[in-house]
């Protein structure tokens, strides 16, 4: 891989992906962080049906650090590993109160000291509520679509992101986080992928074992 063809490639997917953009719904920063910390192992659809009975209830970091764990982790149930994700969302709320004065921060560094909040989380934080990307946000879809089209051979999120972030002009970090997403979704799924209908298939690494 190198920076020309990363461009091409991702010149090729935001053609392909006009339309492209976050799937979680939000109206703050902080229901950002909330949908994002519920998305974990879990579709957005389902995250999205989810959080305005939630939202209905405990809306601001000041709500949920006051919540009723039991209460809350009734609501957060149909995203699945509510306990956890309930007590994290609890404490999310109360250091934000106490660390950074009742506001989602907007760094990286201060976004991961946030239970529930890992580097792929702060990435999307930073791109979606605060249009300020710092990096690529790794999920599935981002990790099986760089190592089929050679962005990088590596297994772990965080050595994906420094090879994507290193071939991929900083210009198209926004799109990238996106237009992964869909590709993987659409096309390149994990399982069955239509590479016959993929435009990339011929960058492709991998498209002979499939």
């Amino acid at each position: 891989m190198n920076k020309k063809l990363a461009t091409l490639i991702v010149k090729r997917l935001i053609e392909m992906y006009p339309d492209a953009k976050c799937s979680l719904d939000f109206s703050t920063p902080f229901e950002m962080l909330v949908a994002v910390c519920l998305s974990a192992q879990c579709t957005d659809d389902r995250v999205n049906k989810t959080t305005p009975s939630i939202f209905e209830r405990y809306r601001t970091p000041q709500d949920f650090a006051n919540a009723n764990l039991n209460e809350l982790e009734v609501l957060v149930h149909p995203c699945g590993f509510y306990k956890n994700k309930s007590k994290n969302l609890k404490a999310a709320g109360q250091i934000i109160l106490s660390e950074f004065n009742g506001a989602v921060p907007q760094t990286m560094e201060e976004l991961v000291r946030i239970p529930g909040v890992g580097r792929k989380s702060a990435n999307v934080i930073m791109l979606e509520a605060f249009d300020n990307p710092q990096g690529i946000a790794v999920d599935t879809h981002c990790k099986r679509i760089a190592n089929r089209l050679g962005f990088s051979k590596e297994s772990e999120p965080s050595k994906i992101e420094k090879d994507l972030c290193k071939y991929i002009p900083k210009e198209y970090w926004k799109d990238v986080n996106h237009i992964l997403i869909w590709h993987g979704r659409n096309i390149c799924t994990s399982r069955n992928p239509k590479c016959e209908k993929c435009e990339l298939k011929d960058y492709c690494k991998f498209k002979a074992k499939y």
